[in-house]
């Protein structure tokens, strides 16, 4: 069963390639963000996952914020909102050849860790996007967890609606690790849970927010596994 599941994890990952470049040949032909919208469905289409959604996307929000466990975790958001999303990734994922093109081709935004020059641009790329419409769209973990706890969550994703008040709306996706995990080498087709919680408005007076919100989050996501036989 192991060999069959690197096997179909080679041939997923053959495919997720696959689909950046789609997105890249289609992104001078397609308004955005249509190409990046038709290379995650045919990632979902090809790989044979699902998801099955609890809550409902608010569509005032303009920030989403969401656990990660696994490299379909930005198909899935991307699947399932219909919105333009621009993601805030670590700057080194931008330096990398091909997958920092299909990053900065839909102008997701870089953000550079310990530098406050990086804060500043972080914010000002931000109200750009906003301007156009988009939904900032971040993992507050700064990168992927796969045994179920969530890690703590960096500021910039509270500086960011601070300063601009922005509606953030909470997602938080079920074990997708259990479906797609690139350390171990492991793929197999499943339906993906994803929670729409309740948005609301950043208070700058509230300095715990954030920390409060990832403890709401892993609540969410505890509470899933609990009452949920299919994850177990």
């Amino acid at each position: 069963m192991k060999i069959l599941a690197h096997i179909n994890w080679f041939f997923a990952t053959l495919l997720i390639f696959t689909s950046l470049v789609i997105m890249i040949v289609l992104y001078p032909i397609l308004p955005r963000p249509y190409a990046r919208k038709f290379s995650a469905w045919f990632v979902r289409i090809t790989l044979f996952f699902s998801t099955n959604i609890k809550g409902k996307e608010d569509p005032a929000a303009q920030m989403y914020l969401i656990n990660h466990q696994s490299d379909l975790d930005i198909g899935i958001l991307e699947t399932i909102s219909k919105k333009d999303l621009s993601w805030v990734a670590k700057k080194e994922l931008f330096d990398v050849p091909f997958f920092g093109l299909a990053m900065s081709l839909p102008e997701d935004i870089p953000i550079e860790r310990q530098s406050k020059t990086s804060l500043l641009r972080l914010l000002k790329n931000a109200k750009d996007r906003l301007n156009k419409g988009r939904v900032i769209t971040m993992f507050p973990e700064g990168t992927r967890s796969s045994n179920g706890k969530m890690l703590p969550f960096k500021n910039g994703a509270k500086v960011v609606a601070d300063k601009y008040l922005l509606k953030v709306q909470p997602i938080v996706l079920i074990q997708t690790a259990k479906y797609y995990n690139i350390k171990k080498f492991f793929y197999s087709p499943g339906t993906v849970d994803v929670v729409f919680m309740d948005s609301f408005i950043a208070d700058p007076n509230d300095e715990n927010w954030l920390k409060e919100l990832r403890e709401k989050m892993q609540k969410v996501y505890d509470d899933e596994l609990a009452n949920n036989p299919s994850h177990r």
